[in-house]
């Protein structure tokens, strides 16, 4: 723990009042201050072969204090006040981690004694959310929403005009498949299908991951991304945009993984590339691991780039995910004039803690 944290926690936990006990000339009696504090920890499920726990993330904690009536802790970036010195705490970011804690105990003239420590945890990799396009038909109402018309080319110039069609997207046999046609339609030379998750699911912090078979043909431009859940009042890119596939059809087996910001936005630096052999022929996994500390993308789970994450980037709040097959564009490039067809296919979309 650094020691700014500790400051900051003595601040705001009371700092001030450690010489709020009465005053032994005004006749009343001293209260004795906090002493002997300890802290017990039981992490759950925790034995010989799993030292870190069963990954329930859970521990309870036990703090005891001489002549303390109440306790305040910091523990995962929260506080917690407590009238009694138990505590059952989940932690619930994947993997083994170590937390520092800060408690301190108080008697009832604001007087108190801290005691700096820390325990390690293993948490499973739990799912939040997902689906499984399990059910043939359209996609899941409770699930995702769409993106209609041409949006004046969402900001990239796309030619497309995205409806909810089944010619545009269908599920099929287990597989989601967003399909984009040269066609007439409504004015544009092109269909296809934008889907997101706005308004029925984002969190903060945690795994999306897509796997995925992507489309062929020059123009084609397939991706699942993520934007603020703050977009339409903070507007883009302040509301920060992660994207996590992107590809394109006029340079087919590169993926690339970037991140939007203001003043690191359109062509942003913020941003890598991995070739993924046979993409359009077979399955990969294209994924995202987002903390407070970082943003880590892989495919297949290789790791090809990390992003330093900060509370200065809009990457600190809910997102909400996308999927869609756009056509041409500032990015996905000239069309191919003998295009007719392609279909982006989904196995699933997952978000672990």
């Amino acid at each position: 723990m650094k020691k700014v944290g500790t400051f900051t926690f003595l601040l705001l936990f009371g700092f001030q009042s450690c010489s709020s006990g009465s005053d032994a000339g005004d006749g009343t009696p001293v209260l004795p201050a906090p002493s002997n504090l300890t802290v017990k920890m039981e992490v759950v499920g925790k034995t010989n072969d799993k030292p870190d726990g069963d990954g329930s993330g859970k521990v309870h904690f036990t703090f005891n204090a001489a002549n303390a009536i109440s306790y305040k802790v910091l523990i995962d970036g929260q506080a917690k006040e407590l009238k009694n010195g138990d505590l059952t705490y989940e932690f619930t970011a994947s993997g083994t981690k170590n937390y520092p804690i800060i408690v301190s105990a108080y008697n009832a003239a604001g007087q108190f004694v801290s005691k700096i420590t820390s325990v390690t945890v293993f948490v499973a990799r739990k799912i939040l959310w997902a689906d499984e396009f399990d059910v043939n038909g359209s996609p899941n109402t409770s699930k995702w929403g769409y993106d209609l018309g041409t949006g004046n080319g969402f900001g990239n110039n796309e030619l497309q005009y995205y409806t909810n069609r089944p010619e545009n997207v269908i599920i099929e046999n287990g597989i989601l498949k967003i399909k984009a046609i040269k066609e007439e339609y409504m004015g544009s030379h092109y269909t296809s299908s934008r889907m997101l998750t706005k308004g029925k699911f984002s969190f903060k912090y945690g795994r999306a991951e897509v796997r995925a078979k992507l489309p062929v043909g020059g123009g084609t431009w397939p991706a699942f991304w993520m934007l603020g859940a703050n977009i339409d009042t903070a507007g883009w890119p302040l509301c920060g945009e992660v994207d996590i596939l992107e590809s394109v059809g006029n340079n087919p087996n590169v993926n690339h993984s970037s991140l939007h910001s203001p003043g690191r936005s359109g062509n942003t630096p913020d941003t890598a590339i991995i070739t993924v052999p046979n993409s359009a022929t077979e399955f990969h996994v294209y994924a995202a691991d987002w903390s407070a500390d970082s943003i880590k993308f892989y495919v297949d789970d290789q790791l090809f780039y990390t992003y330093v994450n900060s509370a200065s980037t809009p990457f600190n709040q809910n997102f909400f995910l996308i999927l869609n097959l756009a056509m041409g564009g500032n990015f996905g490039g000239t069309v191919d004039p003998n295009f007719t067809n392609a279909t982006f296919e989904v196995d699933y979309v997952r978000v672990y803690n």
